[in-house]
């Protein structure tokens, strides 16, 4: 795709002045979720079991132009939300190169794009981000910084330019202005400490950020949004009362509800590692738990004669020979059932299935016992033993 790249170019371009000029990134998420509800698209691909509860919530936040927060426990594809939310963004961003927050070509905000644009005019350079670099993500820790989130004074950038620290071109900008016409994603928003969290309030409020020792207030086009677990769940913080209220939306999270749903994600998140490459799993195992087993076959005539040894009882023969492989699983290391025995070929007494382990029936063959073994284990007491 052939992209305008000069000022002059841009204006004539798709990315005219009177599209991009007032086109906030709460309105674009907004215009291209309608495009794709009316094309039927699936709106967040690999999210399993939200369609009827979290994605309609999710769905109505994002047509209010709500900056907004998932709340749920682990492992409920909080994050993997938010970075689908780039999905909802153009394809193409154009900014003036070399701008450290990605300012607008026609409202610029930076000090230094605003002195290059009087000097440059039309032929200031453009360049373009792409959906996946308009998402800044930041795990929040109780060590997080105001100069983190925000920014703050930068000392080298005034011995370089040879600036007063007074000069707003020493200004080491943090992630959220960095983030400026993306979207801003923290993790564990009950984490930060209290007075960071108080730095948010004028970002989700009136829409700026001011930085420490600078008279500027930075308005910064950005949507926030925000992931944590519910109050009762940890006690490491909480979210400050006037930093809930200024969240839009509050959206609640929840493990799968069936058992189809469960094992879909299972089938898609499992996976091994063999010669280097990434193999999925196909859970079949997951079925065999969940759905009954299928009914045993019928029982075949037993023999009257005795075995001569006991390999004719194979059930018993493989539960007192030498130990299986380390390769078979766990599943096939099972006792045999009494149906087992009851149906094997030499003569075995079938007993109540409410009998337990101890009680159940043994064949009447002699045992071979392993070489390496010293003595045949003590046989089982008697049910009357038991009983004794």
């Amino acid at each position: 795709m052939n992209l305008p790249r000069t000022l002059g170019e841009l204006r004539g371009s798709d990315f005219s002045e009177e599209r991009l000029r007032r086109r906030r990134v709460k309105d674009e998420m907004r215009e291209n979720l309608i495009c794709k509800l009316r094309r039927r698209e699936a709106l967040f691909p690999g999210i399993v079991g939200y369609d009827d509860t979290v994605v309609p919530q999710i769905v109505n936040a994002v047509l209010s132009r709500h900056n907004f927060i998932l709340l749920g426990l682990r492992g409920q594809a909080k994050s993997r939300i938010l970075r689908a939310l780039t999905s909802l963004l153009d394809r193409a961003l154009p900014y003036l190169e070399g701008c450290e927050i990605h300012d607008n070509p026609y409202a610029s905000i930076c000090g230094r794009c605003r002195e290059l644009l009087e000097e440059r005019g039309d032929q200031m350079p453009i360049a373009y981000l792409s959906p996946e670099h308009r998402y800044v993500e930041k795990l929040a820790t109780p060590d997080v910084t105001i100069a983190d989130l925000i920014g703050d004074i930068d000392p080298i950038k005034a011995a370089r330019g040879g600036h007063q620290l007074s000069n707003e071109l020493t200004v080491h900008y943090g992630l959220l202005p960095r983030a400026n016409r993306g979207i801003f994603a923290i993790n564990e928003l009950p984490d930060l400490a209290g007075k960071i969290q108080v730095g948010l309030f004028n970002i989700m409020q009136e829409g700026d950020v001011q930085i420490k020792g600078y008279p500027i207030r930075l308005a910064l086009d950005v949507a926030l949004v925000f992931t944590a677990n519910p109050e009762d769940y940890t006690a490491r913080g909480k979210i400050i009362t006037p930093l809930k209220d200024r969240i839009g939306s509050e959206i609640r999270t929840h493990y799968p509800a069936t058992v189809d749903e469960g094992m879909a994600i299972t089938a898609q998140e499992a996976w091994s590692q063999r010669d280097g490459q990434k193999l999925v799993v196909v859970p079949k195992f997951l079925r065999e738990v969940v759905e009954r087993s299928p009914s045993p076959p019928a029982t075949t005539k037993r023999s009257t004669s005795a075995p001569a040894s006991a390999s004719a009882c194979p059930s018993l023969a493989w539960r007192t020979s030498s130990p299986m492989p380390s390769g078979v699983p766990s599943a096939t290391r099972r006792k045999p059932s009494c149906r087992a025995w009851a149906t094997s070929t030499p003569p075995c007494r079938r007993l109540p299935a409410s009998s337990s382990w101890n009680t159940r029936a043994r064949c009447a063959a002699p045992i071979s016992w392993p070489a390496n073994s010293s003595a045949p284990p003590s046989p089982r007491p008697s049910i009357a033993t038991s009983k004794a």
